[in-house]
């Protein structure tokens, strides 16, 4: 450091208060370029830093070829999406009627009276227009429901002898038995058996109870 040289003939405090001027703007200047020098060593110390750690950058994805079709992704978690490797589940259809009655008892199916009965005139057997219609309709049941077997009531009004009714009823059971089985029905499948006039089903001496009871009734006896 160069200090400043005192001219003959200053004042001695004045030399000193120069001194100490030049002395502190010195201070000053160092201070001042030591300020300076630690900020550029920061900024270098950063810039060295940066240098080194580069920030990363993903990749972009490559460009689809022309003409391809866009797709856009679905979120698997999105309500009312469904991955295409799960079906839709389809409904169940309602069981048939005939389903219905193989799982069953026989005592609820006859409840039920699939089978429908078949009316005949006074003191006879023979099979008219009516009955015929009736007989076709049992024999299509029988045909969807070919497990079943089933017993052939025959059954007459209260009028006639006992012994002279249990005939009758059964020439009404074989007429009906026989017109199924042309029908094409398997005669093992249907077996038949006379009441007479045991068991009336619509009790009463008029005309309504007598054609009620003058019928052949059909019950399932085995699935």
């Amino acid at each position: 450091m160069n200090w400043p040289s005192a001219r003959r003939g200053d004042d001695p405090a004045r030399a000193g208060l120069n001194l100490a001027r030049y002395i502190q703007m010195k201070t000053h200047q160092r201070l001042h370029s030591g300020r300076l020098l630690l900020g550029v060593a920061v900024l270098g110390l950063f810039a060295w830093s940066c240098a080194r750690n580069p920030p990363s950058v993903e990749p972009e994805a490559p460009a689809p070829p022309p003409g391809a079709a866009q797709v856009t992704p679905t979120d698997p978690l999105a309500p009312g999406v469904r991955p295409s490797s799960q079906p839709l589940p389809q409904p169940v259809p309602p069981p048939l009627p005939e389903e219905e009655f193989v799982s069953r008892p026989l005592e609820e199916i006859n409840r039920e009276a699939p089978l429908q009965p078949v009316f005949f005139g006074y003191d006879s057997s023979e099979i008219n227009a009516v009955a015929r219609a009736a007989i076709e309709t049992n024999a299509d049941v029988l045909s969807r429901n070919p497990t079943w077997v089933v017993a052939i009531e025959g059954h007459c009004d209260s009028r006639g002898t006992p012994e002279y009714n249990l005939a009758l009823g059964e020439r009404r059971a074989y007429a009906v038995r026989d017109h199924l089985v042309g029908l094409g029905v398997s005669p093992d499948r249907v077996q038949t058996i006379s009441y007479g006039e045991e068991f009336p089903f619509v009790p009463g001496e008029n005309e309504e109870a007598w054609a009620a009871n003058r019928r052949a009734h059909f019950v399932v006896t085995g699935q």
